[in-house]
């Protein structure tokens, strides 16, 4: 299973930095508080918003998990690529799980030895980006016969996904007529009502839902991740396996063998007591990295919030910053070792790369670099991490390490609940509503405004009138 090792973030290791050991201890007010939080978690766990909390479990996770394989089972032998169109989301678990846990020349092995269809998620309108995945499709597949275009969208009213959505609708009635075009779409969407509902029903596409009181930051273990997971090969049953064996150790009331509680706690009190606002996600495993743009979402997004739940203004939240080790030793630990001492490092282990694992040869005859010979690739790898461990304790910086004893479904099961849970814990420690994004709203209203959807025509005026053309201009 999954460790956390937080002895680097009190202050026997990193002195006025840290926490004092005695203040996490059985009986300490922090202690008191995540028992309180747990038992509060505990009487709204499955309702409301928090209905995610109910994805690894029987009988929500056995109706989507058979809906999700059916589906899977269907569109087997038929499709050589696979094109998922969402954002936030509706993608980043997507990529985060195809990362992880298939090879990073997936989409470039023969379809003999690759598991399901090359997966390309499309989480931006940037037209280059789009275009060229779309010319790629066409170039292996000129009828688009053999794509399968995934649209994740609960109303079907993000422009984003909106726009994309009309792109690939039009092309795929284009090559293959208006009768036959439906079979090459599979929509995640809300099940009874919104605007993609609505198309899909009129259109007969294929759907899987996005359940309800799960939003998408919380998603990736719905069938928003997990049909493009069951598509390219993934054990999906793993994953949530993993998520439930992390949702037991959660709901122990001791801090001390909570780890969600736990991280949420060193977390939230490192930033609000220490100043160590920056919470930087560090993975040592380059298969892991994108699972660190996925708790980005999740911690800022559900965390930054302008008012508490009282409404008063509180400005709470904190940044998280991803990072990649051994790479950002030499781009960005000068700055962490150097500037600002307002940051927290979570660094990722992992023990074991299984076959994956090479050995560096002997026989080079270089005195300089002999220590290196017949030396495995992964005590390199865990040598640099430790070594940045140690140099940022030198430097009063607290870290943690999450350790992995290897990387599989199971794990990144446990890692996606852990984050999830310390999310629940961290926004009830602040106070504020870790489930709205009101701040996320404005920035679509102005968008509607911005391309002509009536009903919005003041937020054109408004962002017009803030955004005047002046002459302040270089």
């Amino acid at each position: 299973m999954l460790t956390i090792d937080y002895a680097n973030c009190l202050n026997d290791r990193v002195p006025s930095h840290g926490l004092d050991a005695a203040s996490i201890a059985a009986g300490s007010p922090s202690a008191q508080e995540a028992t309180r939080l747990t038992a509060s978690l505990e009487k709204t766990r499955n309702t409301g918003w928090e209905r995610w909390r109910g994805l690894p479990h029987d009988p929500m996770r056995g109706a989507h998990v058979s809906a999700v394989k059916r589906v899977a089972h269907e569109c087997a032998g038929k499709f050589d690529n696979m094109v998922v169109l969402g954002i936030g989301g509706s993608a980043l678990g997507n990529i985060a799980l195809q990362s992880a846990l298939n090879p990073f020349t997936h989409n470039l092995m023969d379809g003999g030895k690759r598991q399901g269809p090359r997966l390309f998620v499309v989480d931006n309108v940037d037209p280059a980006y789009l275009g060229s995945v779309l010319a790629y499709c066409r170039a292996t597949d000129p009828k688009l016969e053999r794509t399968l275009f995934n649209v994740v969208s609960k109303s079907g009213e993000t422009a984003e996904t909106a726009a994309q959505f009309m792109t690939i609708r039009a092309m795929l009635i284009e090559s293959l007529g208006q009768a036959r075009h439906a079979k090459n779409i599979v929509a995640i969407t809300d099940p009874e009502k919104g605007t993609m509902r609505s198309i899909c029903d009129s259109q007969g596409y294929t759907t899987l839902p996005v359940p309800e009181g799960v939003g998408g930051r919380f998603s990736v273990l719905s069938p928003v991740g997990l049909f493009s997971a069951a598509m390219c090969g993934i054990d999906i049953d793993g994953l949530l396996d993993g998520a439930a064996a992390m949702d037991k150790r959660c709901r122990v009331a001791d801090l001390t063998k909570n780890p969600a509680a736990m991280l949420a706690t060193l977390l939230v009190r490192l930033g609000r007591e220490n100043g160590k606002v920056n919470h930087v996600l560090m993975p040592y495993a380059n298969s892991l990295y994108l699972l660190a743009d996925w708790f980005r979402q999740l911690w800022a997004e559900s965390l930054g919030k302008l008012h508490d739940k009282g409404g008063r203004q509180v400005f709470a939240g904190f940044t998280p910053i991803k990072a990649l080790g051994t790479t950002d030793q030499h781009s960005q630990v000068q700055l962490y070792r150097e500037g600002p001492n307002d940051k927290v490092f979570g660094l990722m282990e992992v023990e074991s790369f299984g076959a994956g694992d090479m050995t560096i040869p002997s026989g080079l005859g270089v005195e300089a670099i002999e220590y290196l010979e017949g030396k495995k690739y992964s005590v390199l790898l865990n040598a640099e991490k430790r070594a940045t461990e140690y140099a940022l304790v030198e430097s009063h910086r607290p870290n943690f390490t999450i350790r992995w004893p290897k990387i599989d479904a199971h794990h990144v099961g446990e890692f996606i609940w852990l984050w999830q849970m310390a999310t629940a814990y961290a926004g009830l420690m602040l106070g504020i509503d870790a489930y709205d994004q009101p701040a996320v709203e404005t920035g679509k209203k102005a968008t509607f405004g911005l391309m002509g959807r009536e009903g919005y025509s003041e937020w054109n005026d408004k962002v017009g009138s803030t955004l005047r053309r002046t002459d302040f201009v270089v």
